[in-house]
């Protein structure tokens, strides 16, 4: 029989016992635990979007392999009813486009699951309307489209048989206008003006000077441009050489001011020679270069180039 001996005055000892040690996290599941979400929400948001790279990927898979399209419409509709079907429909930076067209467009789909969400089908219409320059779609899981639409910039305002509506620089539609809420633009006038809206944009451009003072621009005949000055005046251009003619009127304006001094209109369809015309004594001048004094004309005889005996319309 074994006897243990306790000394007075010292303790006994105590058996040692061993501590468990916490594992240690790794940065991942710190991370996780400083998000405020619930720990199952996580695992189930996880689980989807497993099931959305693994349907994508065997969709894709099946495209190649040539499986009829029926198994893939399945997997997407399985998909769709897992939680990945279109509840939202996100465009930011809308300026003139409508979002509930957009929204529209959007959903307006045979299936609401977003893998079989039709992406090019929805560019492709909204490409149709005037305001949009360019669209990305693209898909937002679990449940999101987002469009993106690049917008033209109105330029213009383009009135053909009383009707007026909104062009951008290249003469593309954007949108009706109402005469009660005319926007400061330039307005084009005519049969086919919209189409001539980049060249004249170019005219404009050759007489800076002379741009803000014009009102509105006339097409004339699919050929050639009038245009019309804040002071009422009428400039007829020629068919060639459009731009050099306005920049010669906007010298001739800077050396002895034309623009509102009461003439009704100027001519410069003939090379080298400017016609002008004051209404309340029915007379016309021609003008040969800016520094020769003008020349009376009788009001019956036809106005232009010598030996031309062509009217002043067209």
């Amino acid at each position: 029989m074994t006897t243990r001996t306790i000394k007075r005055g010292q303790p006994a000892r105590r058996p040692t016992v061993k501590r468990r040690t916490a594992p240690k996290q790794s940065r991942l599941d710190r991370l996780v635990h400083r998000i405020p979400v619930e720990e199952a929400t996580l695992k189930r948001w996880a689980t989807r979007g497993f099931l959305a790279i693994g349907g994508a990927a065997v969709l894709s898979a099946a495209a190649w392999a040539g499986v009829p399209a029926i198994v893939g419409t399945g997997l997407g509709e399985a998909a769709g009813r897992a939680g990945f079907r279109v509840d939202e429909v996100q465009a930011p930076g809308l300026n003139h486009m409508d979002f509930m067209t957009v929204n529209a467009v959007v959903l307006e789909q045979p299936t609401r699951a977003l893998p079989l969400i039709d992406l090019d089908r929805i560019r492709q219409r909204l490409m149709a309307y005037g305001w949009v320059k360019d669209a990305a779609v693209s898909r937002r899981y679990p449940n999101k489209i987002l469009v993106r639409i690049t917008e033209r910039a109105a330029a213009a305002v383009w009135q053909n048989n009383g009707e007026l509506t909104l062009i951008d620089a290249d003469g593309v539609l954007l949108d009706n206008v109402s005469r009660d809420a005319m926007p400061e633009l330039p307005l084009v006038i005519g049969p086919g003006a919209n189409m001539q809206a980049p060249g004249y944009q170019r005219l404009l451009a050759a007489a800076p000077a002379l741009k803000p003072r014009v009102v509105a621009a006339t097409w004339v005949g699919n050929r050639r441009w009038d245009l019309r000055f804040d002071s009422g005046e009428t400039l007829k251009l020629p068919e060639e050489g459009a731009e050099a003619a306005l920049l010669d009127f906007a010298k001739r304006d800077g050396a002895h001011p034309l623009l509102g001094r009461g003439w009704l209109g100027f001519d410069l369809r003939n090379p080298g020679r400017m016609v002008v015309r004051k209404p309340e004594t029915g007379a016309e001048r021609q003008v040969a270069d800016p520094g020769d004094p003008p020349r009376e004309l009788p009001r019956d005889q036809p106005v232009g180039a010598r030996n031309d005996n062509r009217g002043l319309e067209g």
